[in-house]
């Protein structure tokens, strides 16, 4: 049996052997979705780490809780640098930016 038939139960394997492997454009969106989703859960975590609600955080960022939540929502994309320095100076932090191979496992973020 070839290494690509191999028999698995994993869901996960056999959805991503179905309809993206194989298929560059197809593993360039779900990458973009990956790091849309992956944006909008680490500005989750920052602030709900800092104990504040949107509307705290908001008045901090400079912007309205209606950000906020669309900042937070895994289908938005819309992500700027100059929001996330933003949300990082509000918070005593500084944004990093890396650029990483496209080789890596399907399962593996975009964003560590």
């Amino acid at each position: 049996m070839s290494k690509t038939n191999k028999k698995t139960d994993d869901a996960v394997k056999i959805l991503h052997r179905r309809f993206v492997s194989g298929k560059p454009e197809v593993m360039i969106e779900l990458e973009k979705i990956r790091a849309d989703n992956s944006v909008a859960r680490k500005i989750y975590d920052l602030r709900t780490k800092a104990g504040l609600s949107q509307r705290e955080f908001a008045k901090l960022v400079g912007t309205t809780a209606s950000v906020i939540c669309c900042l937070e929502n895994a289908d938005y994309k819309g992500h700027s640098l100059a929001m996330l320095n933003r949300i990082a100076t509000a918070l005593d932090k500084r944004v990093e930016i890396r650029f990483v191979s496209r080789r890596r496992s399907h399962s593996k973020p975009v964003f560590a």
